[in-house]
This record gives C-alpha cells, structure tokens and sequence, in this order.
C-alpha cells in the first residue's frame, strides 16, 4: 500500500532562491521536450486523407522517446553548465513528465476518450520535482537532506508510520510557501476487520443542501466554502485586474488571490477528512452512489458541485477505508431518489420536491433520506453472498459496483 505525508518546509532565504531556481531551469527543458515532440508530431502527420497513386514521400524523423531525450540530458549539461547545480535524476524526470502528458493526448484512455493537448508550461506554472529515490536516514531531526539544496528545515506536525519504507521525495511551491510529500510503501496490506457485523452498514446520499444524509436519518450541512468566501474572492480578483500585468504590484495582488482560494481549498479538504473518519468510526461498510460527477458539473449548478467536491471526498473515504481494512461499496445511482424504500413504487418528483410521499404505502419521509435507504438496500444485496459470518474472504480493499 502506498501513502503520501505531507509537510511544510522552512527553508532559508539561499535555499528558497535554489529552489525556485530549480523549478524554474526544469520548466524550459519541460517546454523544449515537449516542443520537440510537436514538430515531430507535425513533420510526420498528414493533412490530407488520400494522395495519388505516385507522388514524393518525406523522409520520417525518428520519434523522440523518453530514452532518446534522456540520453540528452548529458550533452544539455556541457552546452549549458548551470544545470549541473540540478540533481541529475531530478532532471530525468522532466522527459518522463513530457512522455506521460503526451501519451494522454495521442493515445485514448479505457474508455476511449482522448485528453487534451498538453500546454507549455508559463512562468510559476511548474511547481514540482521529485527526487525518485531517497533513503530513510536522509530525513532525521526535523531536517530533509535535498541533493543541491542543503539541509532543509521541517514542520514536523505527526511522526511518519512505522514499518513503510520510504520510496519518493517531491518538493512543491504552493502559494503558502514550499512543502514536501514523503511517498511510504508498506507490503502488509491491511485485512478486512474480522469483527465486521451484517449490522453496521449505512448508505450515504450527497447532496447540495445537505452534503451528507445517511439512511439512519443523520446529516451535515453543506458548508459551502466557496459561495461565502465569494465576496473576498471577488475583491482579490478585482485587484489583480486593476494592476498593471508585469508589475510587481500584480505579482503581490496574484499571491494574495492565490491565498485566498488555497484556504477555500484546505478547508473543504480538512471538512471532507472529518466527515470520512465521522463514518467510518460508526459503520464498517459505507454505500455510496457511483456519480457522473464530471456531467453534473457541467450543468447549471456546476458552481455548487465544484463547491461540494464530491469527488474528492469519494477518494479520501476510498483510501481511508483501505488503509483501515473496512469497505466502500459503490452502487447504481439510478432511480434512488424516485424508488420509494417500503414498497418500491416509482414516485417521479422534480428536483425543488424535497419530501418523499408514497401514494400506495403512504411514506412520507425526506427525499435524500429515501434515496439513502435504497443505496443501503443496494449495497445489502450485492454484498449478501459476500459475507461470512466471521471475516470478509478475498476482498480486501475491494471497491464493489452494482451495475
């Protein structure tokens, strides 16, 4: 299994300035890699769908591929000797970035979809490199050892776990100051809790009013950290426009805008965390609703959904459940909020209906609270042959789909 912690560095004015310089050497060859992969691309494709039968063919150019440019990397030193003040397998991972970033556009995914076109990288906008092996005795008295940069003073806020062995270091420039992310590996995956009970399941329904409501009739409020934080959001961005681009006076006023969304974002994270460890300290098998977050934040309540950040709460109940041997079982949305739970009767309604009122049992309970019922009643049948009596058997962190 494999986790990430996470820490502030306290680097001094010298090492700051190494850092940032770092990132910034790593952005031009980022940017001259990938521009050597588009005139490739260019040289070598065809606009045209049909030729005759006799005309001139060009000579094809060799792909650049992640070995042939980082077989590059020595000669770069020798043309340009200020990258040898770069960590050498720091610098290899710039072409190994470039050929992931452009693999996802030429080539499609599972599904068959194709991303976009990779960018060039513009001023800040390259904000990490990684040091892909490190040893454990590098990391000691509150001090990282970082290759180039020195002896680098640490935030220690919890201790690492024990037993993980450290494999990555990565270094980021957010806009709070500078951080580093320890990447632990342990080979003892967690089993499943052998005291896990038929009993303690729960099904879970996310909402923009409430963003949680269990099917034991329980919710959270939506804390909508991005509608009340929108008037600040505002005055920052007005700022920013009012500057004068190039100055440092915009430079100021785009750091502190900056701030501003990186708070919105560490709050929602640090409310999704809570809420995580609220669930799966009372239920040991949580039933959630399999969503296409993707289209709804395409809708006209886009700003909400981005707000409520569903998705990014699924993968931290994921990745907790894992690591504390219990169990996420993911269902199919469709039809939870119109089914009714008692008897199964379709109950169309529209979205501004928020009571759930059963004309052949006559139930009259929320809507999300019904729908949370029926995800846990989902869960319970695909899980039913799943269950021994004593421990779960070969599902060990498995995310089960009812489709």
């Amino acid at each position: 299994m494999r986790i990430a912690y996470q820490y502030k560095l306290r680097p001094t004015k010298t090492q700051a300035e190494k850092i940032d310089k770092t990132l910034e050497m790593l952005r031009f060859q980022y940017n001259y890699m990938l521009a050597q992969r588009f005139d490739w691309w260019k040289q070598n494709r065809c606009s045209i769908n049909y030729c005759p039968l006799i005309c001139h063919l060009p000579e094809l150019k060799d792909q650049p591929t992640y070995y042939s440019q980082k077989q590059s990397l020595p000669k770069l030193k020798i043309d340009r000797p200020w990258y040898k003040d770069i960590h050498s397998q720091v610098l290899q991972e710039v072409p190994k970035r470039v050929e992931l970033a452009f693999d996802r556009w030429m080539k499609s995914d599972k599904s068959g979809k194709r991303l976009g076109k990779p960018r060039f990288k513009g001023l800040n906008q390259y904000k990490t490199f990684v040091y892909p092996q490190f040893k454990q005795h590098w990391f000691v008295n509150n001090q990282v050892k970082l290759s180039k940069i020195g002896d680098v003073k640490v935030i220690v806020h919890r201790p690492l776990p024990d037993g993980f062995m450290m494999k990555t270091v990565s270094v980021t420039r957010k806009s709070n100051g500078y951080f580093v992310t320890f990447s632990l590996e342990d080979q003892t995956v967690p089993e499943i809790k052998p005291d896990i009970k038929r009993g303690k399941i729960v099904g879970i329904d996310v909402g923009l009013i409430d963003f949680v409501v269990t099917s034991d009739n329980e919710s959270i409020p939506a804390p909508k950290y991005l509608r009340k934080a929108e008037c600040k959001l505002k005055s920052a961005q007005r700022k920013v426009s009012r500057r004068k681009k190039g100055s440092k006076r915009r430079q100021k006023a785009i750091k502190q805008l900056a701030k501003k969304h990186r708070k919105v974002a560490d709050t929602r994270k640090d409310f999704h965390f809570k809420t995580a460890n609220n669930l799966l300290s009372n239920y040991d098998i949580v039933a959630v609703e399999k969503l296409n977050i993707k289209g709804m934040a395409k809708s006209k309540l886009a700003k909400s959904v981005h707000d409520a950040g569903w998705g990014q709460f699924n993968q931290i109940l994921t990745d907790k459940a894992g690591r504390a041997g219990q169990l996420i079982v993911k269902v199919k949305p469709h039809g939870t909020s119109t089914e009714c739970s008692n008897c199964g009767h379709k109950v169309k309604k529209t979205l501004a209906q928020r009571k759930h009122n059963c004309p052949q049992c006559n139930l009259s309970i929320g809507r999300d609270l019904n729908a949370a019922i029926n995800i846990k009643n989902r869960a319970k049948a695909l899980i039913k042959n799943l269950l021994p009596t004593t421990r779960f058997e070969g599902c060990e962190g498995v995310q089960l789909s009812l489709f």
